[in-house]
């Protein structure tokens, strides 16, 4: 190669000969920079195609976790309806018209099946979905506020009202009913319960938290507590065991707050290899992760290590 330039080079000039080898030079320079170029091209292809793979991934394994929390056939509790639903109405606790529109400016209408529940009442297993949630939200709240139990006629409600029952989110923020809060108060022998079937709502009740607040359920203050103490006494009613009940509330609270949830799903899978369905429901449903401050500290150290999924936005605020 170098004879065959020094005899091209022979028929120029000094001055063309040093403007050959500029040219071959700044050749030699750019076909570097294109090479380098194409190497890097390459490696950030791969890269990105690691990281497109490994995006997919997670979202998958991110939607399989959601699953457990939310399953999409929803979760069969181990009880029915009954006649609760009429018997409120009759009294005055639930205003149908004024329930139905709730849903009807949601955009969710009451369906067929639920509004039999609330008009003749159902013999049917009750399911919560990610569909219903907000429905069931609603209609077990009812239940919990109106049923004459020891918990709202002597425990921490009424230990903290100082004298104004209507002054809690559970109890004055209930605006669906035909007559005044203080009259349909704890005001109906909806639920009857032996000694024995009251001490396991009074256990479940008192470990069973909700991420709104700091508070068990054996203080309902809000919508989530009322409507969870309502479906706990229909439970042991019907002869649910504190397991099942236990079961029950760490589902329930999962479809009122699925975003809480798939964080303590994904803080349980990151930092202790457990499924959330193989999680111990006492566990999720405690303070340690279901109260307001549980939740918070298990959302800031995802939120340290940058894993932070975004759910489905279905759960109830403290209003209708």
């Amino acid at each position: 190669m170098s004879q065959q330039v020094n005899e091209d080079a022979a028929s120029f000039a000094p001055e063309d000969i040093s403007t050959i080898r500029r040219i071959r030079l700044i050749a030699s320079v750019v076909m570097v920079i294109a090479i380098a170029f194409l190497v890097g091209l390459g490696s950030g292809y791969l890269t990105w195609g690691q990281d497109d793979t490994a995006e997919t991934e997670q979202k998958n394994e991110l939607a399989a976790l959601y699953e457990q929390v939310n399953p999409k056939d929803g979760f069969a509790l181990p009880v029915s309806y009954g006649d609760l639903g009429p018997r409120l109405i009759e009294s005055g606790v639930i205003d149908y018209d004024a329930f139905a529109v709730i849903y009807t400016n949601s955009g969710n209408p009451l369906s067929e099946t639920q509004t039999e529940i609330l008009k003749y009442g159902s013999d049917e297993q009750t399911v919560i979905s990610a569909e219903n949630a907000h429905f069931l939200l609603n209609y077990f709240w009812a239940v919990g506020l109106a049923n004459r139990n020891p918990i709202l006629t002597d425990g921490p409600i009424v230990q903290n009202s100082g004298g104004q029952i209507e002054r809690f989110a559970s109890t004055g923020g209930w605006t669906l009913a035909t007559k005044p809060i203080t009259e349909l108060y704890a005001s109906m022998d909806l639920i009857l319960l032996t000694s024995e079937q009251q001490q396991r709502v009074e256990e479940v009740a008192a470990a069973v938290y909700r991420p709104c607040c700091n508070n068990p359920t054996i203080f309902p203050d809000c919508n989530h507590g009322m409507a969870m103490l309502g479906l706990l006494e229909l439970m042991a009613s019907q002869g649910a065991s504190t397991d099942e009940m236990f079961e029950a509330a760490k589902y329930v609270n999962a479809f009122w707050f699925p975003q809480q949830n798939l964080e303590t799903a994904l803080y349980l899978k990151s930092n202790q290899n457990l499924e959330f369905k193989d999680a111990d429901a006492r566990l999720v449903a405690s303070a340690g992760f279901s109260s307001g401050s549980g939740f918070a500290a298990t959302h800031q150290q995802l939120q340290s290590r940058g894993l932070l999924p975004q759910a489905p936005n279905q759960g109830g605020s403290c209003a209708n």
